[in-house]
């Protein structure tokens, strides 16, 4: 009996998708909730299972074509009826893995920055099709057999730090086609330069205080609350409850009607490297949450991302935006504002450095967690002053520290 695969919904906010690659060809046996085919939005990227088991007698829509929510994709027989009109083809002769089993665009991009030669990993996902854990497995086995032979002499290498070894990518050289969320997110980002007037402003921040709190309390936080406690919440925290003190950072420009929306909830998008590119999924109301709720908010939306399980729902409706390029190792950004919002804070790595302290005794210099927070921000909105405000009014709040009670200290 034939079983109609359609384009389901991928959200409030989608109407329609793109088939950006099938998996499986007309005539292949498909077993259900096996991928069967890519789609793009303009929202995210996401593989639409099999609905059930059987041949792909007929595929309706080619690749990179549109599509509205609803329609029908391809036609499954299942079996239990009439016979499929065209029998399946005869397997095709055994190719090199890299060639015979399909790989998707994340796993070629993994196997690439890991180093990875797809030909010589066996894939143990269905059909021998290659997963991103198997590339990872080969990725750590290669680097287990690399360390082995200079096991012996470490210990006659000095203390000082090496360089890297930086392991020239496949990609080098090659031409490729741009990945359809690798344009969606261009193209919002040079909409919001041609339509914003961007600038961005600076203030340094001594979170010694904090960052010996989460020291503290970051064990039995996390066997409290089963998440692991990072800085992020904080800076999450201190941001949304500036917020509310400052609503020209928390406001939208509706430039047809000429009017200005001020915001009267916090949600926060949090920008997140992942393997299809930077996304930004959404904490909803952060401004109500605590620490421990904006952590398992954070955790959970992550992963979501990083599992390619992520919704255009959770991706939409941010009034603000944080972005962490610190946790890669930068000091300080120049962050781009989203489109329909009028600001976005960039927070830099925590360096211990030396800094000057009035104390009672007198100026000391102490050895001090530090790092910079940037605010980029709409000019046609947002003065510098405003910008200052904010900063500082986040700045005082971490600086502070007064996180004991949320924490249980």
């Amino acid at each position: 009996m034939p079983v109609s695969v359609t384009l389901p919904a991928l959200g409030e906010s989608v109407t329609e998708g793109t088939v950006t690659r099938w998996l499986k060809a007309e005539g292949e046996r498909v077993e259900a909730d096996e991928p069967l085919l890519e789609v793009s939005t303009d929202k995210v990227d996401t593989e639409i299972p099999a609905p059930a088991s059987g041949v792909l007698t007929s595929i309706k829509v080619a690749e990179d074509e549109t599509v509205e929510v609803g329609a029908e994709l391809a036609v499954i027989d299942d079996g239990t009826g009439a016979p499929a009109a065209a029998p399946a083809p005869a397997p095709a002769a055994a190719q090199p893995t890299d060639e015979g089993a399909y790989v998707t665009p994340l796993v070629r991009k993994l196997a690439a920055e890991n180093g990875v030669d797809l030909s010589t990993v066996k894939g143990t996902g269905v059909g021998g099709r290659i997963r991103k854990q198997d590339v990872l497995a080969a990725a750590e086995a290669a680097k287990a057999a690399a360390a082995a032979p200079a096991a012996a002499p470490a210990a006659a290498v000095p203390a000082a730090k090496k360089a890297p070894v930086l392991e020239v990518s496949p990609l080098r050289g090659q031409t490729v086609k741009m990945p359809r969320i690798r344009k969606v997110i261009g193209d919002n980002m040079v909409k919001a330069l041609h339509e914003q007037a961007q600038l961005s402003s600076v203030v340094e921040v001594d979170v010694t205080r904090l960052m010996r709190l989460r020291a503290q309390g970051k064990d039995a936080f996390a066997a409290r609350e089963g998440v692991k406690l990072s800085p992020m919440p904080f800076y999450v925290k201190a941001a949304a409850q500036a917020l509310k003190a400052h609503p020209v950072i928390n406001a939208k420009i509706n430039e047809a009607e000429g009017t200005i929306t001020y915001f009267d909830t916090e949600n926060i998008g949090i920008a997140v490297d992942s393997e299809k590119g930077l996304m930004t999924p959404v904490i909803k109301h952060a401004g109500d949450l605590n620490i421990a709720g904006i952590a398992k908010a954070t955790a959970d939306l992550a992963g979501k991302v990083r599992a390619s399980k992520i919704t255009p729902d959770e991706l939409s409706g941010a009034t603000f935006t944080i972005s962490n390029t610190g946790s890669r190792g930068a000091l300080f950004d120049t962050i781009i504002v989203p489109p329909g919002q009028v600001a976005i804070l960039g927070i830099g790595a925590t360096v211990k450095r030396p800094a000057v302290l009035e104390t009672e005794e007198g100026t000391v210099i102490a050895v001090r967690d530090m790092t910079y927070l940037t605010l980029s921000y709409d000019h046609r909105l947002v003065d510098g002053a405003d910008a200052a405000r904010y900063l500082t009014a986040v700045k005082a709040i971490l600086e502070a520290g007064e996180f004991e009670v949320e924490l249980g200290l």
